[in-house]
């Protein structure tokens, strides 16, 4: 009988245990606990997922059973789902009605996370905000000596996304102004500019996407935007797939999986095939191994390898840019991209060749010549961006062991750069070979 017993607890102790393995399931901490109850309320049935840490994802979600292509991963009742219409049924909804001009939705939606936030313990939204990120690691979050570290492609939509929210908080200022008798305090320290950050990050990072019908209240910008409580704690992965939508017979908000995901292990979904620079500036984050990801090739660089007393190179240069040639150029894991390469090989005619520039847009082999010239330029310049690559992860290092208060976010940026130096590498050696059998 005890033996008996005594086996039962180590089949159940090595069940336990193996909940370890990939992630340290979370679900009993206080904040998860009300976040469930506040849910049930609501009328969100218990699923089979449970809030745990990843030590590669970090807070995500585990599956206590095994899911096959097709089932269900989660279904979010309609109530539980942040929307313009919570936003309009709240106590900010009369002020908004009579704004003009019109407020976005965005602006909408900033307005009461920030509203609801400064509420505390009298939020009907609380269990929800206290899970929420308190900080974000946006571009638009970085410090300036971080955002200098990033690619240049996205280096310019860095600057782009902080113009956007800096612009986006001085022209909301005298809406939440009007806000002023909601509040005891000024609406000017409640509504700053670190709020609307905050606000904004947690949108354009969380929400997902819900069409709403076009309503006078609000500015003509689409109103597609739900926050989704608890849902919105599954990470995104490149490599799974996934069918979400609102299901208007349910009213609620369903995903189901089209990927198998065994016991006990992280449960993603996908966000889009995005590249790492996209989810960078998206979400905050870099993936992996992302199979999506490209580094990008400058017209800069580009021009850097060609002679500038080629007669006909403004010509060439016309060429490319009125047929959108000189954007998203890149290398990716197969190497240099067709789009690159033409590029490339128009660059490299000869002015004898120039004549046949519509063949080479077409993929034709114009010489041999043309082909090897291409093939050496490209090998140059994926050199050049080894080296330029390998030249800021020192920087970053550097810096990692100066600035403590910056390491979370120079990690981030150390992650997309080593991502980069292997697409480059991997695109040498296969130049390399190319080479070698044109040669």
């Amino acid at each position: 009988m005890k033996k008996s017993r005594g086996r039962t607890g180590r089949k159940r102790r090595r069940k336990h245990l193996q909940g370890f393995v990939d992630g340290v399931n979370c679900s009993h901490k206080l904040e998860y606990i009300k976040l469930k109850k506040w849910l049930k309320d609501r009328g969100f049935e218990d699923s089979n997922l449970r809030p745990a840490e990843f030590w590669d994802t970090g807070r995500g979600l585990m599956t206590t059973k095994a899911l096959q292509a097709g089932d269900l991963i989660i279904s979010l009742p309609e109530k539980c789902l942040l929307t313009t219409n919570t936003v309009l049924s709240s106590c900010l909804g009369e002020y908004i009605m009579k704004w003009k001009p019109p407020v976005s939705p965005l602006i909408a939606l900033c307005t009461f996370l920030i509203a609801e936030k400064h509420a505390g313990e009298k939020s009907l939204w609380k269990p929800y905000l206290d899970v929420l990120p308190k900080t974000y690691a946006c571009p638009v979050c970085l410090e300036h000596d971080v955002v200098s570290l990033l690619p240049e492609p996205l280096r310019k939509k860095a600057q782009e996304q902080r113009t956007t929210v800096h612009e986006l908080y001085m022209s909301s200022k005298a809406f939440f102004s009007s806000l002023q008798p909601l509040f005891a305090e000024n609406t000017g320290t409640i509504f700053n500019y670190s709020a609307l950050e905050w606000a904004w990050c947690t949108i354009n990072t969380r929400t997902i996407y819900m069409k709403h019908s076009q309503r006078e209240c609000f500015s003509l910008e689409p109103d597609v935007y739900a926050l989704a409580p608890y849902l919105d704690l599954l990470n995104h992965s490149p490599n799974v797939q996934v069918k979400a939508a609102f299901n208007e017979q349910t009213r609620s908000y369903e995903i189901w999986t089209n990927s198998q995901c065994k016991k006990y292990e992280e449960v993603f979904i996908c966000y889009g095939p995005h590249d790492n620079q996209r989810l960078l500036l998206e979400y905050g984050f870099v993936a992996t191994d992302n199979p999506h990801s490209s580094v990008y090739v400058s017209s800069d660089i580009l021009l850097q390898y060609f002679p500038p007393l080629d007669k006909q190179r403004n010509a060439k240069l016309s060429i490319l840019k009125d047929r959108d040639f000189l954007e998203n150029l890149t290398f990716g894991w197969d190497g240099p991209s067709w789009r690159l390469l033409t590029a490339l090989k128009l660059l490299s005619l000869g002015a004898d060749e120039f004549t046949c520039w519509r063949r080479t847009l077409l993929g034709d082999v114009i010489s041999t010549r043309n082909e090897q010239q291409t093939l050496n330029i490209t090998a140059k310049i994926c050199h050049c961006l080894i080296e330029e690559t390998q030249h800021v992860l020192f920087q970053i290092s550097q810096l990692k062991r100066n600035k403590e208060n910056l390491k979370n976010h120079l990690a981030l940026v150390e992650a997309l750069r080593l991502e980069d130096l292997k697409i480059l590498q991997k695109s040498a050696e296969i130049l390399c070979s190319l080479n070698m059998a044109t040669a």
